[in-house]
């Protein structure tokens, strides 16, 4: 059993965040999901982006913070696209976090990398938001770092594949990506 926070995409804590918690809580892990923005989640890309500027970068992060406060150290950072990134920005602060699982999208600097800390990806191919030149620069980035680094790329599946909420959503990818999640999970 891991303990496991998982952040919400730009769009705010929509039904597919808390799904995708209910199914690492049906594996048996204890997942919180805090709401970043504290307002209902948008219906487009662009209404979340509306939001987040309206809200903040840093008051996201202050968010995220505090809802790690009281979670162990050894919590896993999970998120969904602007959430990956919120995970990864705070990989800095909770070195002996147990992983980092990222879900549309990158997050983590190579120097908040501890070595053999494992991390997984699952990124749509290509990806609208992470330019593949750039995912392979991370990833060589964060391999030099030490990091125990799995990437899973999903061919011709639109950015937020995994949200059967949204037009992009892709049932085969979707299906493929939470084993895959839930292994990553069983084995820390």
């Amino acid at each position: 059993m891991r303990h496991v926070v998982l952040f919400h995409s730009v769009h705010g804590l929509r039904p597919a965040v808390r799904a995708a918690a209910d199914r690492m809580r049906a594996a048996g892990h204890q997942v919180a999901t805090p709401d970043l923005y504290g307002v209902p989640a948008s219906d487009s890309v662009e209404e979340g982006f509306a939001l987040l500027d309206k809200i903040g970068q840093e008051v996201v992060l202050d968010r995220a913070r505090e809802a790690l406060r009281d979670l162990p150290a050894e919590t896993v950072l999970a998120g969904f696209s602007m959430g990956a990134g919120v995970a990864g920005a705070l990989l800095a602060e909770r070195p002996d976090s147990a992983g980092l699982l990222l879900l549309h999208g990158t997050g983590g600097a190579p120097d908040a990398v501890r070595p053999g800390l494992p991390v997984q990806l699952h990124l749509a191919d290509p990806d609208p938001y992470d330019a593949p030149d750039e995912v392979d620069e991370w990833q060589q980035a964060l391999t030099d770092a030490g990091a125990d680094l799995t990437v899973f790329r999903y061919p011709g599946v639109g950015h937020l594949f995994t949200d059967p909420d949204l037009a992009e959503y892709a049932p085969d990818a979707d299906a493929a990506t939470w084993p895959r999640a839930l292994a990553f999970l069983a084995a820390r």
